[in-house]
């Protein structure tokens, strides 16, 4: 669900319908901080601040990042530490509270369960992300765009009060480097909490996966998300050689259909994922074993999502109209994963749009860490300006259509940075193949819909 557009607010709504409403865990360090300086509009973000365990490291972040009343229009967001390998603390204590914060405010005054999904490809920030939101008693955590072996054991340490620790995929790493993140609950907090262990389900989109995961993985996996190339966000990439339609999408094909038979004989729980939001295909999904399903696109743009409400009438009217289109662009995303681009006006889709913007790195979540030739670290992003991308020793050819994720996904939810001209950020927004029909949700009074029209159209099987 991008960055924040599965927030609080519809996890709850969806978690207090009696299903696992999930949260969106990327980025949740810029959430917190940009709310916070746009003022805190209701007080959620200071009431669930009150909440968190160590009150000097919440009263803190609050004293950073909070301006009363909000900041001034066109006044650029405050700048949080980018993640490094030795990210400084007041980034590992945003981090945190960030997590708390939104896990705690989706469980909040009821008794369903809430998980939050995150990327394995951002590895930096995952332990202190996991910290938080197992602090705020989070009951699933899910995760996919990489091969995620390592937080089962994450969330066993953690849970027995233990210290952890991550390596880190850094190119040009040599054999005998250790490069990791450690995050000692007891120093970090001074106590040793109590936590629970939240179950760990693994987004997959092969058989080879999961059972590399179910096999070989520190830890329980305690099940599957099977997610095919129709949903939105990143796609894995098709398995073999790429190549392109006319359109220049990338092609799947037999090899990237996941074996069910072969999942079912792993003995885990599984569900399924891309193009399952519509009615019919829970029983579909049932049918074939599955527990249930993963719906994205179907709720993305219901009222409680966070995504902007001009960009929300436009999807639906597009959708009304016939006209909904997304196109899965390899090359938008500097993960180098396909990543799903809804056709909307106003937004980076639009063509020229992104060749206008002035390339900038500072949010800097999507940066991939490198080894320099004296073994230190050193982290470059394909989306950054090219002359520091090319004089980091990254190839010129990878800039080639990347896109700044990191600031566009956080313009989707209203949260954009302001440039030096004052002017705003341009959005993009990700999607399945569903959203051609997002339309089917909204009520004859009016062109909205709400979380709970679509769990009562899905749930009968």
């Amino acid at each position: 669900m991008g960055v924040g557009v599965s927030g609080w607010q519809l996890a709850r709504a969806v978690s207090k319908l009696g299903q696992l409403g999930v949260v969106s865990g990327t980025g949740l360090s810029v959430v917190l901080a940009r709310r916070l300086g746009c003022g805190d509009p209701g007080g959620h973000m200071r009431r669930a601040l009150r909440h968190f365990p160590v009150p000097d490291i919440s009263n803190r972040v609050l004293a950073t990042y909070y301006i009363a009343g909000g900041k001034n229009p066109g006044e650029p967001h405050r700048v949080i530490p980018m993640p490094t390998l030795d990210s400084p603390t007041s980034f590992i204590e945003l981090t945190v509270v960030a997590n708390f914060v939104e896990v705690w405010l989706a469980k909040e005054s009821h008794r369903g369960v809430v998980g939050i999904n995150y990327l394995e490809k951002l590895q930096i920030p995952t332990l202190p992300s996991l910290l938080g939101a197992m602090l705020a008693g989070v009951d699933y955590v899910l995760m996919g765009a990489g091969i995620p072996r390592s937080i089962p054991r994450v969330l066993d340490d953690f849970a027995a009060g233990l210290p952890s620790q991550l390596r880190v995929d850094v190119d040009g790493a040599l054999p005998t480097d250790d490069f990791s993140c450690r995050l000692d609950p007891t120093a970090f907090l001074g106590f040793t909490p109590t936590l629970r262990r939240p179950k760990f389900l693994a987004i997959i989109s092969s058989v080879v996966l999961a059972m590399t995961l179910a096999r070989k993985s520190d830890g329980h996996v305690d099940g599957f998300v099977i997610e095919g190339a129709t949903a939105g966000g990143h796609n894995a990439p098709p398995r073999g050689t790429l190549s392109l339609t006319a359109g220049g999408e990338p092609v799947y094909g037999q090899r990237d259909a996941v074996d069910l038979a072969k999942i079912r004989e792993l003995g885990l729980p599984f569900w399924l994922a891309g193009g399952f939001g519509q009615p019919g295909r829970l029983r579909d999904a049932l049918a074939a074993g599955a527990e249930g399903i993963q719906v994205g696109t179907a709720f993305a743009f219901c009222e409680e999502s966070s995504v902007t409400a001009p960009l929300k009438r436009q999807a639906i009217g597009l959708s009304r109209a016939g006209r909904a289109e997304v196109f899965a662009d390899p090359k938008a995303s500097p993960t180098g994963f396909p990543f799903k681009v809804v056709r909307l006006c106003g937004t980076l889709s639009d063509a020229g749009a992104y060749e206008q913007r002035e390339r900038i790195c500072d949010i800097g979540h999507l940066r991939k860490p490198y080894r320099r030739a004296d073994g230190s670290v050193g982290y470059r992003c394909p989306a950054e300006p090219v002359d520091n991308y090319v004089a980091k020793g990254g190839p010129t050819e990878e800039t080639d259509g990347r896109v700044c994720l990191c600031n566009a996904l956080f313009a989707t939810i209203g949260l954009e940075q302001s440039l030096p001209d004052g002017s705003p950020e341009l959005p993009v927004v990700t999607a399945g193949n569903d959203v051609a029909t997002v339309s089917s949700w909204t009520k004859e009074d009016h062109g909205t819909y709400e979380a709970k029209d679509v769990v009562e159209a899905l749930l009968p099987v």
